[in-house]
């Protein structure tokens, strides 16, 4: 899955937006709601780098491999990141970027979380 394929399947999430901030962080979230659930670096050295967050268990299974990373500064939260998307296998990044919405979603009000999945 290459960078752009994955921005499309980040927006296909019900309720899913996409916020691109400036200098100095120079990133595009993703969110659900009020939530964020993914987001890629915009600037280099670090272009396109992908972030997610996973569960405690995949943290640690995640950044033993090479090309995961804990995400900086948001590591003490459970995010990695994949340095380059097109090396990890295609039906696991999904599965994990669904989690990682999922969370997100979990963590609204039940009654945004009605709105969204009606």
């Amino acid at each position: 899955m290459n960078v752009e394929q994955l921005k499309a399947m980040c927006l296909s999430f019900s309720g899913a937006s996409v916020k691109e901030s400036g200098h100095p962080s120079n990133i595009l979230s993703f969110f659900v709601g009020s939530k964020k659930f993914a987001y890629f670096k915009t600037s280099e050295p670090e272009q396109w780098r992908f972030s997610i967050r996973v569960t405690p268990e995949r943290f640690l299974e995640l950044t033993d491999q090479p090309g995961i990373k804990p995400a900086r500064y948001m590591h003490r939260f459970y995010w990695v990141t994949i340095v380059n998307v097109r090396a990890v296998d295609e039906r696991y990044l999904t599965e994990l970027v669904g989690w990682s919405y999922n969370k997100a979603l979990s963590s609204l009000p039940k009654r945004v979380q009605a709105e969204l999945n009606s």
